[in-house]
């Protein structure tokens, strides 16, 4: 391990007094010409101090531009107002959308939230836990797709309140949030087996983590209810736009030409519409594209691109009251079942030389 060596000539660092030239509670009190214990009441417990002593303590307050230390005002009360969220990949707008929701949720309810990513790794998922602990936020929303057994036990011997999706089961202080994705994707192999589509493939991305999956998995469950009437591929990649388009040329460089391909997301379903760009074929004129989320980006695209949609706000939402501290949180201890609803968009079309059925949109 390297060790920096001070010479003589370097600066030295400024403690946090220096620094920061930060005015303390006791220059406060000497300003407004009233006690520490005063101003601590004012930044506390407001209402038990005379509005007019208030005003002269708020104004040396603003004079002084003083900044309470918020953390060491809540070990000292034994409270926080800071909550947890970690997520598998923020760079998935999936993710980012239910971020945006609890924050906003979040600040509704005048607590802040401390987001970790652990780009679907379980080591980085079980460092990201125990430190929002030592931390001691007052609640944390696990959104991801991994999961160690033995963290679901230690989330519920600290009885902090804890929303998981996809990854575990509700108990008395975890609310339990999952997307029925099978539902979701026979919907979308129903529709474009009614438009003529017998060539179908499906793309995907970290096939060992069990929510993932889970989508692989329907898809393949649904192809066999169709009882040979469909040919089939399947292929994975990273949770990116470039994992989409290696899948998707994995599946036609392998020989095999669907006229419709449904991706585990959008964020994948963005690169195989690339790849098939790049390789000459027309969307939806000779392939058609499904993604999964319905990211706001997804009518943005071109041709728009067809998506189940998962809520991402409400998930946010009901994430975020779930681990409120008790009293003040609303869910907890639930099982939401979320079903995915398909929107029809540009990128879907009957295939070349296929007879319509008759199909209903957004289902």
């Amino acid at each position: 391990m390297s060790r920096r060596v001070k010479t003589p000539t370097e600066p030295q660092p400024a403690g946090p007094r220096e620094s920061q030239n930060a005015a303390t509670l006791t220059e406060v009190a000497r300003r407004a010409r009233v006690s520490a214990a005063t101003v601590s009441r004012v930044l506390n417990q407001p209402r038990t101090v005379k509005p007019a002593t208030r005003q002269v303590v708020e104004q040396a307050i603003q004079e002084l531009k003083f900044h309470p230390n918020l953390h060491a005002r809540m070990l000292a009360a034994g409270t926080s107002q800071t909550l947890g969220l970690i997520v598998s990949n923020l760079e998935n707008p999936f993710f980012l959308d239910i971020f945006r929701a609890m924050e906003d949720e979040a600040h509704r309810h005048d607590f802040e939230l401390m987001v970790q990513n652990t780009d679907y790794d379980r080591v980085r998922l079980v460092a990201a836990v125990h430190q929002l602990l030592q931390y001691r936020v007052a609640g944390v929303a696990i959104i991801v797709s991994e999961m160690e057994p033995a963290l679901l036990a230690e989330l519920t011997d600290s009885r902090i309140p804890a929303a998981i999706y996809d990854v575990g089961q509700p108990g008395e202080h975890i609310t339990s949030i999952k997307v029925n994705y099978q539902l979701g994707v026979r919907k979308a192999v129903e529709y474009l087996f009614e438009l003529g589509h017998r060539d179908m493939a499906f793309v995907g991305h970290h096939p060992g983590l069990k929510p993932l999956q889970g989508r692989r998995e329907a898809f393949l469950e649904i192809m066999q209810n169709y009882r040979g009437r469909i040919r089939y591929a399947t292929a994975t990649g990273p949770d990116s736009p470039a994992g989409g388009q290696q899948a998707v040329r994995e599946i036609l460089t392998g020989g095999f030409r669907p006229t419709a391909i449904l991706c585990a997301n959008d964020f994948m379903a963005l690169g195989a519409l690339t790849e098939l760009r790049g390789l000459g074929l027309e969307v939806p004129a000779q392939v058609s594209l499904v993604g999964f989320d319905n990211i706001k980006l997804a009518q943005h695209t071109w041709p728009p691109l067809a998506s189940l949609d998962i809520p991402r706000e409400a998930i946010g939402r009901v994430a975020l009251q779930a681990i409120l501290p008790r009293g003040q949180g609303k869910h907890t201890g639930r099982e939401w079942l979320l079903e995915p609803k398909l929107i029809v968009r540009e990128s879907i079309a009957a295939p070349p030389g296929a007879v319509r059925h008759t199909a209903q949109t957004n289902a």
